[in-house]
């Protein structure tokens, strides 16, 4: 006997089985994971470290053969607003002066005289560069005398500060540090959301296996796909830069020279990134996938390689991970060319980088990359 009684359909039961399934689709999506736990850890774990040396607010050089046993010195390198910062060489010293990125260079002279039995003469040098923390740090000096004298009461004066030595330098302003940045953000992205996703299409809309029943070879298709983006980008460096120059007052050292320099580093930096964005699409299974697989190469880069904010702020071993990565180098090598008048040759680390992880990104794309 069939029985009549109506099938009560259970609503809860419904909506828990459409929870379940959405909750299954949302983990099988690599994309989610990543956005929504890798990278904020990422970022949680460069930002907490970052200016974990916030309390110091000057850097200063200690010039090379001053008395370090002196109880001023002590003071000086223990004081909670001073970074003392050391260098390998002098053109680095001297190029961070440039710059404003150091406060200035302190010599401890020891000096016995029957004036000044057994004290010490202090010298401040800096350029008007760092006119921004010079001051303060003056001040700064000021103060630790005093108080070293305070507890040397009742003895001859044995700390005689100089007048500072501020040599007159090009100001390094700020669009001579954010436009290189911004150049090297355009052309990352750009480069590689164009290509990738290009080159992406035309393979799933069978274009490219159309090309190969024509003669046409592979490498021409590269070539032709490459060259447009490389030409755009190219137009849009030369917007920016003039842009930068003719209205924002960018520093180009040596004119045209270094216009021209900037555009073959740039035509390097964009080689690279074609590549990247070749070895993307095709690892690519999907094309939702290539914004995850674009944002793991790019965004690090973007973070770490001095694009908003000087890779000096961060601890030291964040600067350390940050040498490897292309983008830094390309930054890099575009301040030092456009600021300090550098050739491209005289940025062959830089360049070398840049060599190095364009043989490798091809060397990669030749063994992974679908026509099909």
């Amino acid at each position: 006997m069939i029985s009549k009684d109506p099938i009560v359909y259970s609503q809860s039961r419904a909506m828990l089985a459409i929870v379940k399934a959405s909750f299954q689709a949302i983990m099988a999506n690599p994309s989610a994971l990543v956005f929504s736990v890798v990278f904020p850890i990422l970022f949680v774990i460069i930002f907490g470290a970052f200016r974990q040396d916030k309390g110091a607010q000057y850097k200063i050089a200690i010039q090379s053969g001053s008395d370090t046993t002196h109880a001023f010195y002590q003071a000086l390198i223990k004081n909670p607003l001073v970074r003392i910062v050391r260098f390998t060489d002098s053109v680095s010293l001297r190029q961070s002066l440039l710059r404003g990125k150091l406060t200035g260079v302190v010599a401890i002279e020891r000096v016995s005289t029957a004036a000044m039995s057994t004290g010490i003469k202090v010298n401040f040098s800096s350029t008007t560069a760092s006119g921004n923390t010079m001051g303060g740090f003056l001040q700064l000096l000021d103060f630790l005398i005093l108080q070293q004298e305070a507890v040397q009461a009742n003895r001859p004066k044995t700390i005689h500060l100089l007048p500072p030595q501020i040599e007159e330098v090009r100001p390094y302003k700020q669009i001579d540090f954010v436009l290189p940045g911004q150049i090297g953000f355009s052309v990352l992205f750009s480069t590689l959301f164009g290509i990738a996703f290009t080159f992406y299409g035309l393979r799933e809309q069978l274009v490219l296996k159309r090309f190969f029943a024509t003669p046409i070879k592979p490498i021409n298709i590269l070539i032709g796909i490459g060259v447009s983006r490389l030409f755009f980008q190219l137009v849009s460096v030369m917007v920016l830069l003039a842009f930068g120059h003719w209205v924002m007052d960018f520093t180009l050292q040596n004119g045209v020279i270094t216009f021209l320099s900037i555009l073959l580093l740039t035509m390097l930096m964009l080689f690279l990134l074609m590549g990247a964005g070749l070895l993307i699409s095709s690892m690519a299974k999907v094309d939702s996938s290539i914004p995850l697989l674009i944002n793991l190469f790019a965004l690090p880069q973007l973070i770490l390689s001095g694009t908003f904010f000087p890779v000096e702020f961060f601890p030291r071993w964040i600067q350390q991970v940050s040498i490897v990565l292309p983008l830094r180098h390309f930054n890099d090598a575009l301040r030092k060319i456009s600021f300090e008048g550098d050739s491209l040759l005289a940025c062959g680390t830089e360049l070398g980088v840049l060599v190095g992880w364009t043989i490798v990104i091809y060397f990669l794309t030749r063994r992974f990359i679908r026509w099909e």
